[in-house]
């Protein structure tokens, strides 16, 4: 009978780290330097746990080094995204799992991300409220932070919430873990931590949360933010004191090992449409949201509000993301293509539509377009026709497409 509970020299249970699996399995993510995937891992899912559980608990694992691979970001360039084998993304889940509850309660409360019970839209809620009432904003970018994380800075911070020796330990081993280039070159790193793993966003928010959130508490208490990992918003009353709390900032970040991006970090006024002639910067953008003031409709009549409405970069990586499905070389039946694609646009509309959905209408009408092209070369037939075929489609399948609820395809409108 196999002991779910046996422990050794760390009180760690095998239980603790089958269940780690399952949270791994359920984040899914591409294998790590090993090759291995979250399937064959599963293959000997027994023996492979068990493994890890004994090595962990006599001290002697030690994680495969990090699999880098690079992103493009929707401003320009590319992010490094580091990604860890399984099995150290089953240990990482294993120490995450112990220390969150932990520490969680002591985050601030306009700390958003990747926090149990917090999400992005919440974060821009935050936002916008307070864009309507304190006209000035600091939008902050911190750069390069996941590569330029100090480690004996981040251990110290660790410390203050346990003096468990094998967290610290494991914690430390992967902070130091090495990152494998794509050109296999093997990379020794003394700071930074890799973004990917699951422990690497908890990290993120303890390092921030004592470098920005409890610094501004306690030197700044009356001034607002909302922070989403490493995305800041600062809010300021008049430009003389945004320009003071971005040097304030700015100063902070020196004196924990970090830098502000000149170049991106920005101050805008938001709350006035009248005066844009006067302000250099009158939006930003924040979580895939633009915010700026306009005209939007309230119970019939049109008022001036801060909006937080889809981004242009947004709109566009939505747009590549189309691209990419190859829609109109689709071959099979609406009713495949629409388990081939709707999770995706799901996706997209019950994060982009939460805001000012009607912004989004002419991503969802380009998108109708891509619909309309496939019926053409799908079926033979002339635009006209293809029209009229997939009215009829939404009339009797109003959600077989999730953008049909924010728009409608009726005839005269695609």
């Amino acid at each position: 009978m196999i002991d779910y509970f046996e422990t050794k020299q760390y009180p760690i249970t095998r239980k603790m780290v089958l269940e780690a699996f399952k949270l791994v399995k359920a984040n899914r993510g591409a294998a790590g330097v090993d090759g291995q995937s979250i399937e064959q891992f599963e293959e000997d899912l027994l023996g492979n746990t068990y493994k890890l559980w004994n090595r962990m608990t006599s001290g002697s694992y030690f994680p495969s080094p990090v699999r880098e691979v690079k992103i493009p970001k929707k401003s320009g360039g590319f992010r490094s995204l580091g990604i860890p084998s399984v099995s150290d993304r089953v240990a990482q889940q294993v120490v995450k799992t112990y220390l969150e509850p932990r520490i969680d309660p002591s985050f601030h409360q306009d700390s958003y991300g990747y926090r149990p019970g917090k999400n992005a839209h919440e974060a821009i809620h935050a936002a916008m409220n307070r864009c309507g009432k304190i006209g000035w904003v600091v939008d902050i970018d911190i750069k390069g932070f996941f590569d330029n994380i100090d480690h004996e800075l981040m251990l110290k911070a660790m410390r203050w919430y346990t003096d468990e020796k094998w967290v610290l330990m494991y914690l430390e081993r992967w902070l130091k873990a090495d990152v494998k280039k794509a050109d296999g070159q093997l990379v020794r790193r003394d700071k930074g931590t890799p973004q990917g793993g699951p422990v690497s966003s908890l990290i993120a928010n303890v390092f921030l949360h004592f470098t920005f959130d409890k610094w501004m508490e306690k030197n700044h208490p009356n001034i607002r933010f909302e922070r989403y990992c490493d995305d800041i918003i600062v809010h300021g009353v008049s430009r003389k004191q945004a320009e003071f709390m971005q040097d304030r900032i700015a100063a902070r970040l020196r004196e924990c090992s970090l830098e502000l991006n000149e170049a991106k970090t920005k101050i805008v006024y938001c709350r006035n449409e009248n005066h844009r002639e006067r302000h250099k910067n009158v939006s930003f953008d924040f979580l895939g949201y633009t915010f700026r003031p306009r005209y939007c409709p309230v119970q019939g009549k049109m008022k001036l509000l801060t909006a937080a409405c889809m981004s242009e970069s947004s709109k566009n990586e939505v747009r590549d993301q189309i691209r990419k499905m190859a829609i109109r070389k689709f071959r099979g039946s609406i009713q495949q293509l629409s388990r081939a694609i709707n999770c995706k646009i799901s996706g997209w509309v019950n994060y982009y539509c939460r805001f000012h959905k009607w912004t989004t209408v002419g991503v969802w009408k380009w998108l109708n377009g891509k619909l309309i092209e496939w019926v053409m070369c799908n079926k033979g037939i002339g635009k006209r026709k293809a029209i009229r075929w997939l009215v009829q489609v939404a009339m009797t399948k109003p959600d077989i497409f999730a953008h049909w609820q924010i728009l409608p395809l009726r005839l005269g409108r695609r």
